[in-house]
């Protein structure tokens, strides 16, 4: 009886040894060719209890973002998958003279084709997100750079999936600093962050800004760093609730439908009413955050808060407007304790103030509360 080749995807490939018992293969697959060859291994438990696989479930969103993006007209994909290949999968070295430079082998990789009911000769360590995107993007010729171990024990995947993952994020400020620069399609999570984070670096550089030179960036040096009292992220956010929330002075600025924003309208918002505030409360603008609570990111939230009630009534392009706010502003001025007393509403001392969601919205809630019974007593 003749014998049926099993059939296999044969693939140029480079080997690396670290280990012999599990080399290391450097390869590309197309988007359609991954999932046919590798399964994702599923963290769950069998009826007895038993730990089984290690990938977390599917991120349908994560998935359609990366998807979005592969279906877009240039695609740069550099992410490697990383697969733990069978034993079952072959690998012959080029004939004739050496080619390599002794410290890697080239060759094909054969890695066959799992039969109706068989298991796949692949499992994905790490990239599983991304493997399913590709395999529902329309572009299913796409190469994709594969690194590939042997390895058939579970309990040698596991380990390898828990060292690639145990890193940690990038920091939030980096982030800060490096969205404006981007210019490729982002996902939303990202993309949301991406104009005020532009903002706030252009409050940091305008010197018209009272902001300018206050703004902690990463890419600061030592110098530049000891007078930065401001942390990014707290201006970030500041600009993000007023541009994202209805009832928010800034979100009339912004394009909802093609997500556009009229950066030159909000910044000429925010350099008047911080522009208020530091005339305003000049003995508490400047100080480092443990000398005064409104350089604080509570401070900073907070009066965030009261710019959309003071600056949805206020015309920007009226002359008088910088007075306006001063004189709106001047209103909470008596109930503000920003380097010293007590915040008489919450019995706390001035620098017991903490920048959580709490602390957040009870000095949000004094301020708006001050001003607008003071509005009501002066009509």
């Amino acid at each position: 009886m003749k014998r049926v080749k099993r059939k296999a995807i044969e693939r140029r490939a480079i080997r690396v040894i670290q280990t012999p018992q599990h080399p290391l293969f450097l390869f590309s697959l197309s988007a359609k060719e991954l999932l046919q060859v590798a399964e994702v291994s599923r963290v769950s438990r069998d009826s007895e209890g038993r730990l089984l696989g290690y990938q977390r479930p599917e991120v349908k969103r994560h998935v359609r973002n990366i998807v979005d993006y592969l279906d877009s007209e240039e695609v740069i994909f550099p992410n490697s998958i990383i697969l733990a290949l069978s034993s079952s999968v072959g690998f012959k070295k080029v004939r004739g003279p050496r080619v390599d430079d002794k410290w890697a082998e080239a060759g094909m990789l054969s890695i066959p084709l799992p039969r109706a009911g068989q298991s796949k000769p692949a499992w994905i360590v790490d990239g599983q997100q991304r493997a399913l995107a590709l395999s529902q993007c329309r572009r299913q010729d796409l190469l994709v750079p594969v690194n590939a171990f042997i390895a058939d024990e579970v309990d040698l995947q596991r380990d390898q999936f828990l060292r690639v993952n145990n890193t940690k994020p990038l920091p939030r400020g980096l982030i800060t600093e490096l969205l404006p620069e981007v210019s490729t399609l982002l996902p939303p999570n990202l993309a949301a962050h991406k104009a005020p984070a532009a903002l706030c670096d252009l409050l940091n550089r305008d010197p018209e800004s009272p902001f300018r030179g206050l703004i902690r960036r990463p890419s600061m040096d030592a110098v530049a760093r000891r007078s930065a009292i401001v942390t990014d992220m707290a201006v970030v956010k500041m600009i993000k609730d007023s541009l994202s929330g209805m009832t928010g002075c800034l979100f009339p600025h912004r394009n909802v439908a093609t997500g556009e924003t009229d950066f030159d309208s909000v910044h000429r918002v925010l350099l008047l009413y911080w522009t208020a505030v530091k005339d305003v409360f000049p003995g508490a603008w400047g100080l480092p955050p443990a000398r005064s609570r409104l350089m604080h990111g509570a401070g900073i939230g907070a009066m965030g808060r009261l710019m959309d009630r003071i600056m949805s009534n206020i015309d920007i392009n009226d002359a008088q407007a910088p007075r306006l706010v001063r004189s709106e502003l001047s209103r909470i001025r008596a109930v503000c304790h920003w380097t010293d007393g007590q915040w008489d509403e919450t019995g706390m001392a001035w620098n017991q103030v903490q920048n959580t969601p709490q602390h957040i919205r009870l000095l949000s809630n004094v301020l708006l509360r001050a001003y607008t019974n003071n509005r009501r007593t002066a009509s």
